[in-house]
């Protein structure tokens, strides 16, 4: 069974950083595209970040390009998203998501993604 477990999700002031993971089981990582999307409230989801563990391309928002850099530790079949310089904007739950494959063309689409975790909440303050 494919689960997908978040954690690092806090309080956290503006400009701080916060690292979030995605453990991952019931497959392994080093085969798949695995992604983040988040959704503030009153918002649509949004992606924000995936790696190619195939290929090890990375893609990012432009929102969050310069300040999120997303990383995978095979050994742990976890996935990482270091936050750094958070903004209000940020605040949002975050998944973690899924899939075969994605292209730099479709991988911010949700419908691209087959498996999503629970979510970790993140809240930015000023």
């Amino acid at each position: 069974e494919v689960q997908l477990v978040e954690s690092g999700g806090g309080l956290v002031q503006a400009g701080g950083s916060l690292r979030l993971a995605c453990e991952a089981s019931g497959f392994t990582i080093d085969g798949y595209a695995i992604g983040w999307f988040r959704q503030a409230p009153g918002k649509e989801r949004e992606g924000v970040s995936c790696v190619n563990n195939y290929d090890n391309n990375t893609y990012y928002a432009d929102s969050v390009r310069g300040r999120f850099t997303i990383s995978s530790d095979n050994a742990k079949n976890t996935v990482y998203l270091q936050m750094n310089s958070l903004k209000l904007e940020d605040t949002a739950v975050y998944y973690c998501v899924q899939a075969y494959h994605v292209t730099g063309s479709s991988w911010y689409d949700d419908y691209e993604w087959d498996y999503w975790g629970q979510g970790t909440q993140v809240t930015v303050s000023s």
